[in-house]
Protein backbone atom coordinates (compact mmCIF):
# COMPACT_ATOMS: atom_id res chain seq x y z
CA UNK A 1 0.00 0.00 0.00
CA UNK A 2 2.78 2.31 1.08
CA UNK A 3 4.94 1.61 -2.75
CA UNK A 4 1.09 2.30 -4.40
CA UNK A 5 1.04 5.61 -2.29
CA UNK A 6 4.43 6.48 -3.42
CA UNK A 7 4.11 5.80 -7.01
CA UNK A 8 0.39 7.92 -7.50
CA UNK A 9 2.14 10.60 -5.67
CA UNK A 10 5.32 10.49 -7.91
CA UNK A 11 3.02 9.93 -11.25
CA UNK A 12 0.89 12.97 -9.87
CA UNK A 13 4.23 15.02 -9.78
CA UNK A 14 5.65 14.02 -12.99
CA UNK A 15 1.81 14.88 -14.52
CA UNK A 16 1.64 18.24 -13.28
CA UNK A 17 5.04 19.58 -14.53
CA UNK A 18 4.33 18.01 -17.97
CA UNK A 19 0.99 20.01 -18.18
CA UNK A 20 2.74 23.41 -16.93
CA UNK A 21 5.49 23.00 -19.59
CA UNK A 22 2.95 22.57 -21.75
CA UNK A 23 1.07 25.76 -20.87
CA UNK A 24 3.93 27.42 -20.86
CA UNK A 25 4.74 26.48 -24.08
CA UNK A 26 1.26 27.39 -25.33
CA UNK A 27 1.25 31.10 -24.06
CA UNK A 28 1.76 33.29 -26.92
CA UNK A 29 5.17 34.75 -27.75
CA UNK A 30 5.57 38.56 -26.36
CA UNK A 31 6.03 40.26 -29.27
CA UNK A 32 5.91 43.36 -27.97
CA UNK A 33 9.68 44.65 -29.43
CA UNK A 34 9.29 43.55 -32.71
CA UNK A 35 5.65 45.06 -33.25
CA UNK A 36 7.75 48.57 -32.46
CA UNK A 37 10.72 47.48 -34.83
CA UNK A 38 8.05 46.17 -37.36
CA UNK A 39 6.30 49.50 -37.23
CA UNK A 40 9.54 51.55 -36.89
CA UNK A 41 7.99 53.93 -33.72
CA UNK A 42 7.83 54.17 -30.42
CA UNK A 43 4.54 55.29 -28.91
CA UNK A 44 4.20 57.10 -25.81
CA UNK A 45 1.00 58.56 -24.16
CA UNK A 46 1.54 61.99 -22.92
CA UNK A 47 -0.47 65.16 -21.54
CA UNK A 48 -0.59 68.20 -22.90
CA UNK A 49 1.60 69.84 -20.55
CA UNK A 50 3.46 68.56 -17.93
CA UNK A 51 6.10 70.99 -17.44
CA UNK A 52 9.27 69.93 -17.25
CA UNK A 53 8.61 66.68 -18.13
CA UNK A 54 6.09 67.54 -20.86
CA UNK A 55 5.92 70.83 -22.81
CA UNK A 56 4.52 71.61 -25.59
CA UNK A 57 7.39 73.28 -26.68
CA UNK A 58 9.09 72.17 -29.79
CA UNK A 59 12.30 73.56 -28.79
CA UNK A 60 12.01 72.60 -25.26
CA UNK A 61 9.80 70.08 -25.54
CA UNK A 62 10.66 68.44 -21.84
CA UNK A 63 12.64 65.91 -20.05
CA UNK A 64 10.73 62.81 -20.46
CA UNK A 65 10.00 63.93 -24.25
CA UNK A 66 14.04 64.20 -24.99
CA UNK A 67 14.75 61.14 -23.35
CA UNK A 68 12.12 59.00 -24.93
CA UNK A 69 13.42 59.89 -28.47
CA UNK A 70 16.68 58.96 -27.30
CA UNK A 71 15.44 55.88 -25.95
CA UNK A 72 13.85 55.37 -29.48
CA UNK A 73 16.82 55.89 -31.07
CA UNK A 74 19.18 53.49 -29.22
CA UNK A 75 16.24 50.89 -29.68
CA UNK A 76 16.51 51.71 -33.95
CA UNK A 77 13.15 53.59 -34.34
CA UNK A 78 11.45 56.62 -34.03
CA UNK A 79 9.44 58.13 -31.63
CA UNK A 80 5.73 59.64 -32.02
CA UNK A 81 4.07 61.24 -28.97
CA UNK A 82 0.18 60.80 -28.63
CA UNK A 83 -1.32 63.76 -26.39
CA UNK A 84 -4.32 62.42 -24.43
CA UNK A 85 -6.66 65.24 -23.14
CA UNK A 86 -7.89 62.77 -20.04
CA UNK A 87 -3.98 62.59 -18.50
CA UNK A 88 -3.87 64.09 -15.60
CA UNK A 89 -7.17 64.80 -14.59
CA UNK A 90 -7.21 61.97 -12.04
CA UNK A 91 -4.16 60.20 -10.14
CA UNK A 92 -5.34 56.91 -10.99
CA UNK A 93 -3.78 56.08 -14.22
CA UNK A 94 -6.35 53.52 -14.62
CA UNK A 95 -9.20 56.26 -15.28
CA UNK A 96 -7.05 57.96 -18.30
CA UNK A 97 -8.77 55.29 -20.72
CA UNK A 98 -5.45 55.02 -22.19
CA UNK A 99 -5.44 51.17 -24.34
CA UNK A 100 -1.92 49.51 -25.91
CA UNK A 101 -3.53 50.49 -29.10
CA UNK A 102 -2.97 54.19 -28.17
CA UNK A 103 0.76 53.63 -27.15
CA UNK A 104 3.66 51.19 -25.86
CA UNK A 105 4.96 53.88 -22.91
CA UNK A 106 2.87 55.92 -20.69
CA UNK A 107 4.68 58.97 -19.65
CA UNK A 108 4.23 62.32 -17.68
CA UNK A 109 4.94 62.37 -14.56
CA UNK A 110 3.83 58.63 -12.85
CA UNK A 111 5.52 57.61 -9.74
CA UNK A 112 6.68 54.21 -9.20
CA UNK A 113 4.50 53.59 -6.34
CA UNK A 114 2.14 50.47 -5.43
CA UNK A 115 -0.83 52.79 -7.19
CA UNK A 116 1.53 52.82 -10.15
CA UNK A 117 2.24 48.91 -10.16
CA UNK A 118 -0.68 47.95 -10.22
CA UNK A 119 -1.81 48.73 -13.29
CA UNK A 120 1.70 49.52 -15.29
CA UNK A 121 5.09 47.81 -15.07
CA UNK A 122 7.35 50.25 -14.87
CA UNK A 123 10.97 51.66 -16.69
CA UNK A 124 14.03 51.98 -14.76
CA UNK A 125 13.63 55.67 -12.75
CA UNK A 126 15.30 58.44 -14.55
CA UNK A 127 14.56 61.04 -11.41
CA UNK A 128 12.56 61.84 -8.17
CA UNK A 129 9.79 64.01 -7.17
CA UNK A 130 7.85 64.00 -4.02
CA UNK A 131 5.79 66.18 -1.70
CA UNK A 132 7.15 69.80 -1.61
CA UNK A 133 5.51 72.77 0.42
CA UNK A 134 5.74 76.35 -0.80
CA UNK A 135 6.21 79.26 1.66
CA UNK A 136 6.21 83.00 1.86
CA UNK A 137 9.54 82.48 3.32
CA UNK A 138 11.69 79.21 3.91
CA UNK A 139 11.81 76.81 6.66
CA UNK A 140 7.79 78.39 8.07
CA UNK A 141 5.58 76.10 10.36
CA UNK A 142 2.88 74.38 8.14
CA UNK A 143 0.99 73.94 11.72
CA UNK A 144 -2.29 75.25 11.66
CA UNK A 145 -1.88 77.30 8.24
CA UNK A 146 -4.07 76.79 5.14
CA UNK A 147 -3.18 75.08 2.34
CA UNK A 148 -3.72 75.18 -1.49
CA UNK A 149 -3.10 71.22 -2.34
CA UNK A 150 -3.01 70.20 -5.72
CA UNK A 151 -2.45 66.23 -5.28
CA UNK A 152 -3.64 64.53 -8.78
CA UNK A 153 -0.09 63.09 -9.42
CA UNK A 154 -0.29 59.65 -10.60
CA UNK A 155 0.82 57.30 -8.06
CA UNK A 156 1.31 59.19 -5.32
CA UNK A 157 0.64 58.42 -1.87
CA UNK A 158 -2.26 60.65 -1.04
CA UNK A 159 -2.75 59.08 1.89
CA UNK A 160 0.51 59.34 3.61
CA UNK A 161 0.08 63.36 2.92
CA UNK A 162 -3.10 63.28 4.13
CA UNK A 163 -2.79 62.17 7.54
CA UNK A 164 0.46 64.35 7.63
CA UNK A 165 -1.46 67.64 7.01
CA UNK A 166 -4.17 66.67 9.60
CA UNK A 167 -1.35 66.08 12.04
CA UNK A 168 -0.10 69.73 11.38
CA UNK A 169 -3.79 70.55 11.65
CA UNK A 170 -3.31 71.84 8.18
CA UNK A 171 -6.63 73.52 6.46
CA UNK A 172 -6.93 71.97 3.06
CA UNK A 173 -8.38 73.49 -0.45
CA UNK A 174 -8.23 71.50 -2.88
CA UNK A 175 -7.06 72.42 -6.37
CA UNK A 176 -7.32 71.35 -9.49
CA UNK A 177 -4.84 72.87 -11.65
CA UNK A 178 -1.36 75.04 -11.46
CA UNK A 179 -3.19 78.04 -12.24
CA UNK A 180 -5.80 77.40 -9.31
CA UNK A 181 -2.73 77.10 -6.51
CA UNK A 182 -1.51 80.44 -8.06
CA UNK A 183 -4.29 82.08 -8.10
CA UNK A 184 -5.22 80.77 -4.15
CA UNK A 185 -1.94 82.14 -2.95
CA UNK A 186 -1.79 85.37 -4.67
CA UNK A 187 -5.64 86.13 -3.56
CA UNK A 188 -4.88 85.06 0.16
CA UNK A 189 -7.39 82.51 0.12
CA UNK A 190 -4.40 79.99 0.88
CA UNK A 191 -1.11 81.31 3.14
CA UNK A 192 0.93 78.13 1.83
CA UNK A 193 0.14 75.58 -1.35
CA UNK A 194 1.33 71.84 -1.31
CA UNK A 195 2.11 69.76 -4.39
CA UNK A 196 4.82 67.69 -5.71
CA UNK A 197 8.03 69.17 -5.91
CA UNK A 198 7.90 69.61 -10.16
CA UNK A 199 4.72 71.83 -9.70
CA UNK A 200 6.25 73.77 -6.46
CA UNK A 201 9.61 74.20 -8.31
CA UNK A 202 7.68 75.93 -11.37
CA UNK A 203 5.17 78.21 -9.01
CA UNK A 204 7.99 78.92 -6.97
CA UNK A 205 9.97 80.64 -9.67
CA UNK A 206 6.68 81.72 -10.83
CA UNK A 207 5.49 83.44 -7.76
CA UNK A 208 8.58 84.09 -5.83
CA UNK A 209 7.60 81.52 -2.62
CA UNK A 210 10.56 79.36 -0.76
CA UNK A 211 10.58 75.47 -1.45
CA UNK A 212 10.49 73.38 1.80
CA UNK A 213 10.26 68.99 1.37
CA UNK A 214 8.14 67.08 3.33
CA UNK A 215 9.22 64.59 5.73
CA UNK A 216 10.08 60.71 4.89
CA UNK A 217 8.30 59.08 3.41
CA UNK A 218 6.57 62.12 0.94
CA UNK A 219 9.89 63.87 -0.04
CA UNK A 220 10.94 61.91 -2.77
CA UNK A 221 9.24 59.03 -5.00
CA UNK A 222 11.60 57.63 -8.56
CA UNK A 223 9.71 59.29 -11.77
CA UNK A 224 9.33 56.30 -14.35
CA UNK A 225 8.05 55.70 -17.18
CA UNK A 226 4.57 53.17 -17.28
CA UNK A 227 4.50 49.70 -19.80
CA UNK A 228 1.88 46.93 -20.64
CA UNK A 229 2.25 44.26 -18.59
CA UNK A 230 3.55 41.13 -20.28
CA UNK A 231 5.84 43.07 -22.54
CA UNK A 232 8.81 42.18 -21.27
CA UNK A 233 10.86 42.29 -24.05
CA UNK A 234 10.04 46.04 -24.70
CA UNK A 235 10.84 46.50 -21.32
CA UNK A 236 14.29 45.02 -21.25
CA UNK A 237 15.06 46.78 -24.74
CA UNK A 238 14.07 49.97 -22.56
CA UNK A 239 16.71 48.92 -19.57
CA UNK A 240 19.53 48.38 -22.27
CA UNK A 241 18.79 51.65 -23.56
CA UNK A 242 18.39 53.14 -20.16
CA UNK A 243 21.96 51.39 -19.13
CA UNK A 244 23.41 52.68 -21.72
CA UNK A 245 22.72 56.62 -21.63
CA UNK A 246 22.81 56.51 -18.01
CA UNK A 247 26.72 55.08 -18.43
CA UNK A 248 27.62 57.38 -21.20
CA UNK A 249 26.56 60.36 -19.42
CA UNK A 250 23.52 61.69 -21.51
CA UNK A 251 20.82 60.78 -19.08
CA UNK A 252 22.60 63.29 -16.47
CA UNK A 253 22.71 65.71 -19.70
CA UNK A 254 19.32 65.84 -19.95
CA UNK A 255 18.16 65.56 -16.08
CA UNK A 256 20.34 69.14 -15.07
CA UNK A 257 18.88 70.55 -18.37
CA UNK A 258 15.59 70.30 -17.35
CA UNK A 259 15.96 69.46 -13.58
CA UNK A 260 18.73 71.62 -12.33
CA UNK A 261 21.35 70.03 -9.81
Amino acid sequence: MGRLLAFLRLYGWALGSIVLLVAVYLLPPDTSLSQIRRAGVLTACVPASRPPLVTGDAEQPGLEIELLETIAAEIGVRFRANTIATMGEDFDPSLWRVTRAQCAVIAGGLLDSPATRGFLDVSPSFAESGWMALTPTAGESLNGRTAAVLANVAGANRLALSRFLRDENVAIRLMRTTDDVAEALTSGTAEIAITDALYARALAAELGYALTPLPPPLEATPLVFGLWKGDLTLKRAISGAFARIRADGRLDALVEKYLGD
